[in-house]
């Protein structure tokens, strides 16, 4: 027996009633979307889920913010996500050689800057180099094994031949985040983030960017994923993270726009 939802939904279509947006996303009801993304987006992802949901009223966009590459170990291992937003290629290239990925979803939304980073207490320094002075103690980067920007400044220490000798200074964090506020807290006087990360902040200021050349390009790649439920709600999410509207945004939380 027909349900009365399903009937009024029925109608709306006989009768050709406008509807919110013109996909068929817009017919569905109280969608969840669930995106797992780089920690380094929050603050702009944040900030667009109101704009798109102005439109998409009927959709629930959920974020689980984390390091890239233990977001995609809960993927792999099973967890529940729609749509995935790497800081790097690597860990969606990854997913795709494993074919958890819907052909042709893939697009860069975003591109970014790495940075060194000081305290605001902290002065003397003026490049990566004064990373080897002494009253340099601590040095705090993302861990390189899950972390994309603390694989690109492992890149960029070694191509700059100080890794070595400041291995002993270095403090590893789970996050991009979390190397930030370590900097912010005096945990560790210099750190490694992202310039969007540091523009964040009035606790730490920028000593110097790194050159592109040192390191792999630091680039936003999304995908969406076979097992998602919501693959039309995805790539109609995906859709407006292109749209001018979004691009507003992460230009705003200075992202490089692709």
């Amino acid at each position: 027996m027909m349900s009365i939802a399903t009937a009024l939904t029925t109608m709306l279509v006989v009768v050709g009633l406008p509807t919110i947006n013109s996909t068929p996303v817009a017919a569905q009801s109280n969608t969840t979307l669930l995106v797992s993304a780089a920690a380094s987006l929050q603050d702009a992802l944040e900030e667009i889920k109101p704009l798109y949901q102005q439109t998409n009223s009927n959709i629930n966009v959920t974020y689980n913010f984390g390091a890239s590459g233990a977001l995609q170990r809960q993927i792999e291992q099973g967890a529940p996500a729609d749509m995935f937003i790497s800081a790097a290629k690597r860990q969606v290239d990854e997913l795709e050689q494993k074919n958890l990925l819907v052909p042709g979803s893939r697009r860069v939304i975003a591109k970014n800057r790495l940075v060194l980073v000081v305290a605001n207490n902290v002065s003397g320094v003026s490049s990566f180099y004064n990373l080897r002075d002494a009253k340099i103690k601590k040095v705090v980067i993302g861990e390189p094994r899950s972390v994309p920007a603390g694989q690109y400044a492992q890149q960029v220490l070694q191509k700059l031949k100080i890794w070595d000798q400041i291995k002993s200074k270095l403090v590893f964090a789970n996050n991009v985040r979390q190397v930030l506020a370590s900097v912010e807290s005096g945990n560790a006087e210099a750190g490694l983030v992202y310039s969007t990360d540091a523009k964040t902040s009035n606790k730490v200021k920028v000593v110097v960017a790194a050159d592109e050349k040192y390191h792999s390009p630091i680039i936003y790649p999304l995908a969406i994923l076979k097992r998602s439920k919501n693959v039309d709600t995805a790539r109609n999410f995906s859709e407006f993270l292109a749209s001018d509207k979004a691009k507003a945004v992460f230009k705003k939380y200075g992202f490089i726009l692709p």
